[in-house]
């Protein structure tokens, strides 16, 4: 099976920081992307940072001046410093993988369960 842990999530007020961390183990043969989403109340689900199948990363744009250095220097994870977060940033955050598993050739997506991250003041 697939695991995805994900922490650092919690409560900031406006301009401060927070750390997410997504790690990905279990029967896992390659990740293609691996990338951090996130959702809040009424709202579709969007991408926040992702690492593509060629090693760029895409950013909301929404977010793009302030959550840099986002870093997947393994293959399993991915971790994205948060840096001047607004209100507008609450939601639940998701990692997610496009990986293959051991002794399966197709590509499947993978869903952590979500952190929480809160923005108030």
């Amino acid at each position: 099976q697939v695991q995805l842990v994900e922490s650092g999530g919690g409560l900031v007020q406006p301009g401060g920081s927070l750390r997410l961390s997504c790690a990905a183990s279990g029967s896992i043969f390659s990740i293609s992307t691996i990338g951090w989403y996130r959702q809040a109340p009424g709202n579709q689900r969007e991408l926040v940072a992702g690492f593509t199948r060629d090693g760029r990363i895409d950013y909301a744009y929404s977010v793009k001046a302030r959550f840099t250095n986002s870093r997947n220097n393994a293959k399993n994870m991915m971790v994205l410093p948060m840096n001047s977060l607004k209100t507008e940033d609450k939601a639940v955050y998701y990692c997610k993988i496009i990986a293959t598993i051991d002794r399966s050739p197709r590509e499947y997506q993978y869903w952590g369960q979500g952190t929480q991250v809160t923005v108030s003041s």
